[in-house]
């Protein structure tokens, strides 16, 4: 098992261009949105992993299946110190796919800090 950090350092992501929702109150009420970083998913190409705040120290992010996103919006994009580029996108999945909600963290003993 390879074990590295995440996110790794940003590389371009292609979004496949989807149709603008005709009626975007009809999207409100079939699909949910998530907003965050989109990278590839680094071993399955049906699926998205949405990071959702790429500079925290408690990094979590989601996953999707491409298929269950009918809708990306793109939204303000944010420079980082280096000067990338970090796209941000708002994803509108579809009401009741399933989804993985993922938060890495450290294992270790805590009951020092009692």
């Amino acid at each position: 098992m390879v074990l590295r950090n995440f996110p790794e350092a940003v590389k371009e992501f292609a979004i496949q261009a989807y149709q603008k929702p005709e009626d975007e109150q009809d999207l409100r009420l079939t699909h949910v949105s998530f907003s965050g970083t989109p990278q590839k998913h680094p071993c399955d190409p049906d699926k998205v992993i949405l990071v959702i705040d790429p500079y925290s120290s408690n990094v979590s992010y989601f996953e999707f299946l491409t298929r269950d996103i009918s809708f990306v919006e793109e939204l303000n994009n944010v420079v980082d110190s280096a000067g990338r580029v970090i796209p941000f996108m708002r994803l509108w999945v579809k009401r009741n796919s399933i989804g993985i909600r993922s938060t890495p963290f450290v294992v270790a003993d805590t009951r020092q800090f009692r």
